[in-house]
Protein backbone atom coordinates (compact mmCIF):
# COMPACT_ATOMS: atom_id res chain seq x y z
CA UNK A 1 0.00 0.00 0.00
CA UNK A 2 1.59 3.42 -1.10
CA UNK A 3 2.06 6.06 2.08
CA UNK A 4 -0.15 9.09 1.96
CA UNK A 5 1.61 12.45 1.13
CA UNK A 6 3.26 14.22 3.53
CA UNK A 7 1.00 16.34 5.86
CA UNK A 8 3.63 19.39 5.84
CA UNK A 9 4.03 18.84 2.13
CA UNK A 10 0.27 19.42 2.08
CA UNK A 11 0.03 21.78 4.14
CA UNK A 12 2.08 23.64 1.93
CA UNK A 13 0.55 23.25 -1.13
CA UNK A 14 -2.47 24.38 0.37
CA UNK A 15 -0.83 27.74 1.52
CA UNK A 16 0.36 28.20 -1.98
CA UNK A 17 -2.74 26.95 -4.51
CA UNK A 18 -6.32 26.88 -2.58
CA UNK A 19 -7.55 23.55 -2.87
CA UNK A 20 -4.01 21.74 -4.23
CA UNK A 21 -3.72 20.40 -0.69
CA UNK A 22 -7.43 18.64 -1.26
CA UNK A 23 -6.15 17.37 -4.53
CA UNK A 24 -2.60 15.89 -3.22
CA UNK A 25 -4.90 14.02 -0.41
CA UNK A 26 -7.12 12.46 -3.44
CA UNK A 27 -10.04 14.47 -2.87
CA UNK A 28 -9.99 16.86 -5.92
CA UNK A 29 -13.91 17.32 -6.18
CA UNK A 30 -13.42 18.82 -2.66
CA UNK A 31 -11.03 20.99 -3.46
CA UNK A 32 -12.49 22.32 -6.34
CA UNK A 33 -15.61 22.81 -3.66
CA UNK A 34 -13.46 25.19 -1.45
CA UNK A 35 -12.47 26.77 -4.61
CA UNK A 36 -15.92 27.82 -5.76
CA UNK A 37 -16.68 29.16 -2.28
CA UNK A 38 -13.39 30.89 -2.07
CA UNK A 39 -14.52 32.78 -5.08
CA UNK A 40 -18.13 33.14 -4.48
CA UNK A 41 -17.50 34.70 -1.03
CA UNK A 42 -14.45 36.27 -2.10
CA UNK A 43 -16.89 37.99 -4.79
CA UNK A 44 -19.94 38.86 -2.65
CA UNK A 45 -17.65 40.66 0.38
CA UNK A 46 -16.11 42.08 -2.89
CA UNK A 47 -19.56 43.77 -4.00
CA UNK A 48 -20.60 44.57 -0.66
CA UNK A 49 -17.33 46.10 0.88
CA UNK A 50 -17.51 50.04 1.12
CA UNK A 51 -15.32 51.61 -1.18
CA UNK A 52 -13.33 52.51 1.78
CA UNK A 53 -12.66 49.45 2.98
CA UNK A 54 -9.20 47.44 2.79
CA UNK A 55 -7.76 44.77 0.15
CA UNK A 56 -8.19 42.34 3.23
CA UNK A 57 -11.68 43.53 4.17
CA UNK A 58 -13.17 43.37 0.18
CA UNK A 59 -11.81 39.77 0.31
CA UNK A 60 -12.75 38.43 3.87
CA UNK A 61 -14.90 35.90 2.07
CA UNK A 62 -12.30 34.33 0.24
CA UNK A 63 -9.55 34.70 2.46
CA UNK A 64 -11.83 32.73 4.94
CA UNK A 65 -13.06 29.90 2.87
CA UNK A 66 -9.18 29.54 2.33
CA UNK A 67 -8.32 29.32 5.42
CA UNK A 68 -10.87 26.47 6.04
CA UNK A 69 -8.95 24.50 2.91
CA UNK A 70 -5.67 24.96 4.72
CA UNK A 71 -7.11 23.88 7.40
CA UNK A 72 -9.07 20.89 5.98
CA UNK A 73 -6.70 19.94 3.93
CA UNK A 74 -3.49 19.47 6.45
CA UNK A 75 -6.32 17.78 8.96
CA UNK A 76 -7.04 15.13 6.66
CA UNK A 77 -3.71 14.13 5.50
CA UNK A 78 -2.91 14.08 8.81
CA UNK A 79 -5.68 11.99 9.52
CA UNK A 80 -4.56 9.95 6.44
CA UNK A 81 -1.04 9.26 7.94
CA UNK A 82 -1.61 8.29 11.29
CA UNK A 83 -4.52 5.85 9.95
CA UNK A 84 -1.74 4.49 7.53
CA UNK A 85 0.80 4.32 9.88
CA UNK A 86 -1.49 1.83 12.10
CA UNK A 87 -2.75 -0.05 9.92
CA UNK A 88 1.43 -0.59 8.82
CA UNK A 89 1.99 -1.11 12.52
CA UNK A 90 -0.92 -3.99 12.97
CA UNK A 91 0.55 -5.75 9.76
CA UNK A 92 3.83 -6.12 11.48
CA UNK A 93 3.00 -7.45 14.85
CA UNK A 94 0.60 -9.99 13.17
Amino acid sequence: MKPPPNPYLVLASAIVLPGSGQVWNGEPLRGLIFLFFLILLGGFTLVTAAPDVSFLGRYAGGFFVWAMAIFDAYKRARIRQVVWEHGRGEGQRG
